[in-house]
């Protein structure tokens, strides 16, 4: 466990970033007291699978009809 001020942690942060994520827990203080620890950040990589929810979306068939009061408020008129 590595404990560092702020002030240092400010100095030091690339360095800091790298023992991170080699999974060495580092600890940040405010007035002599730990207030952060950092660490690394882990996520599922997931790819997206194109029509992954076809079937599953319908929409509508006015779709694309703008409501004439709507149209009204952009000056567009009835359309």
């Amino acid at each position: 466990m590595l404990v560092k001020s702020i002030t240092e942690a400010k100095a030091q942060l690339s360095a800091l970033v790298e023992k991170a994520l080699t999974g060495e827990d580092v600890i940040i203080g405010k007035m002599g007291k730990p207030v952060v620890a950092l660490s690394a950040y882990t996520y599922d990589y997931k790819p997206r699978t194109p029509g992954a929810l076809k079937g599953k979306v319908k929409i509508a068939d006015d779709f694309d009809t703008l409501p004439s009061d709507i149209a009204q408020i952009f000056g567009i008129g009835d359309i």
